[in-house]
């Protein structure tokens, strides 16, 4: 299988001052199984918003939010491919970053994983504090923020423990999601087939005759996109465990090309069964569309449900951000984008400093969200809002330059490839544009646009300082073609 091409000066010396190639980066321990690695990739996309967040796009577009769950979907279905194909060929630990680095320079690099590992610094402390608050409700006790400093030390633990005690927790995380998605679908096809006593069956009652599928019009929907398109954030993470598998060629391709399913089942058909069986404008429906479809099943205990189910999210969430974070932290360190020590893998096969930074920013954010919810938190949090937009635009442009580098013999030996190349890239580049440029127009999402902006600015300006005087560009159009012709070039680049 022939490895994408590094730049020509990708060796090259790194800036004064910047940290060495720690000497442990090779040692991370191989222990996560595929079983592991199937559930991450599922845990990846199913998240919080998806149980919660979903009532509020299915308000403002109605049914049409389907075609939105759809779009964006497709999106992250072909940057999904896209990453899948980079990753199959070479497994970095960095992922999309180390692809940035050889692509597009040293400086996209540096800028891409600081911002990636900054989301999920920031989504540590909206997940630790969304727990704490359903813990409390169950506890009220016991204060708020005793529970989020608990989630957070318990989840510290896991990940300082061992690659594969992360595993196995988020294993079982994804396994309880998996379920009550797959239980809610059941009951909700069985209600919708008139089958499930006590619930007449709605034919297609919700679906167009509140207004019609488009009840708030097209330019709803398109909004919709922006709503939901965030909610699909976290494939990317099986990607960077893969690193740590078995295998991590077949761990990639089994993750990516199962994206596709992941996404038609959990979120396009549970939404599905929510708008067919319930009417879309619904006050139940706006609050928490799952535990109004619950409760119309006749579940007892709806609600208390639905928060054991939300909970394991939310823990899931803080398991796989904090795992991510210091994974693309031990990544940088390596590549001399951050604290040496950061590279230091402990005797288990654990970045544990990397792992003990992201969490002591993660404490940070948390208190934070209690001294100042609506000020300095409330900043910290908009600055990240367009982050998954800048990541998939980066992985697009990056899986352009790679493969443009790659002869033909050596493309037509990728393991897994981009369809229709390149113009489904091209697609996709221009539909990710479409959506920053959506952030722009819609008031609700400006403010969130411009701070995101102003950290990738601050990181990209600090990159093209750091590897000025074209130590870190990339300038070479055809790195390599076939494997001995990018032997020979490499080989020219050293001398």
């Amino acid at each position: 299988m022939p490895p994408f091409p590094k730049s020509a000066t990708e060796g090259a010396a790194k800036p004064t001052g910047a940290a060495s190639v720690a000497p442990q980066a090779s040692e991370l321990t191989r222990s996560l199984k595929p079983r592991h690695l199937s559930m991450i990739a599922i845990a990846g996309v199913i998240g919080a918003g998806l149980f919660v967040g979903s009532g509020a796009a299915i308000q403002q577009a109605g049914p049409g939010i389907l075609v939105a769950y759809a779009a964006a979907g497709l999106v992250v279905i072909l940057v999904m491919r896209m990453l899948g194909e980079m990753s199959a060929a070479s497994p970095e630990t960095g992922s999309f970053s180390a692809y940035a680095d050889r692509a597009l320079g040293h400086w996209a690099g540096f800028s891409i994983g600081w911002l990636y590992a900054w989301f999920w610094i920031i989504v540590l402390g909206i997940e630790a504090t969304a727990g704490a608050a359903i813990v409390h409700r169950w506890v009220p006790e016991v204060d708020q923020w005793v529970w989020a400093l608990l989630l957070m030390v318990l989840l510290t633990f896991t990940n300082v423990a061992s690659v594969k005690s992360f595993g196995e927790f988020e294993f079982w995380f994804a396994s309880i999601k998996v379920a009550a998605i797959v239980v809610f679908l059941v009951l909700g096809i069985v209600a919708i087939l008139g089958f499930m006593p006590g619930v007449s069956a709605p034919g297609l009652d919700n679906l167009i005759d509140r207004g019609g599928f488009f009840p708030n019009g097209a330019g709803a929907v398109l909004g919709g996109v922006l709503v939901v398109v965030f909610s699909f954030f976290g494939a990317e993470i099986a990607t960077i465990a893969a690193g740590e598998s078995q295998n991590p060629v077949a761990a990639v391709r089994q993750a990516v090309r199962s994206t596709v399913w992941r996404i038609l089942i959990f979120y396009i058909g549970s939404i599905a069964i929510v708008v067919t069986l319930l009417p879309w404008d619904s006050a139940s429906v706006a609050k928490s569309p799952y535990v109004a479809a619950i409760e119309l099943y006749g579940i007892p205990g709806a609600g208390t449900i639905m928060d054991v189910i939300v909970l394991t999210s939310v823990l899931s969430c803080l398991n796989s951000g904090l795992y991510t974070a210091s994974r693309m932290l031990f990544s940088l360190s390596t590549r001399g984008d951050a604290p040496r020590s950061w590279g230091k893998i402990s005797a288990r096969g654990v970045p544990r400093s990397a792992v003990l930074a992201s969490t002591i920013v993660g404490f940070v954010t948390v208190g934070l969200n209690y001294l100042a919810p609506d000020t300095v938190f409330l900043f910290l949090v908009n600055t990240s809002g367009a982050i998954a937009l800048f990541v998939w635009l980066v992985i697009a442009a990056s899986q352009l330059i790679l493969r443009r580098r790659m002869g033909p013999d050596a493309a037509g030996a990728l393991s897994l490839k981009m369809w229709l190349f390149p113009y489904l890239t091209w697609f996709t580049i221009l539909s990710i544009l479409a959506l920053l440029a959506g952030m722009l127009i819609i008031p609700a999402t400006r403010e969130s646009l411009a701070l995101s902006l102003l950290l990738a600015g601050l990181l990209v300006g600090v990159g093209l300082w750091r590897y000025r005087g074209g130590r870190g560009a990339s300038g070479v159009a055809d790195a390599h073609t076939t494997a001995g012709a990018a032997h020979s070039e490499s080989a020219h680049d050293r001398e």
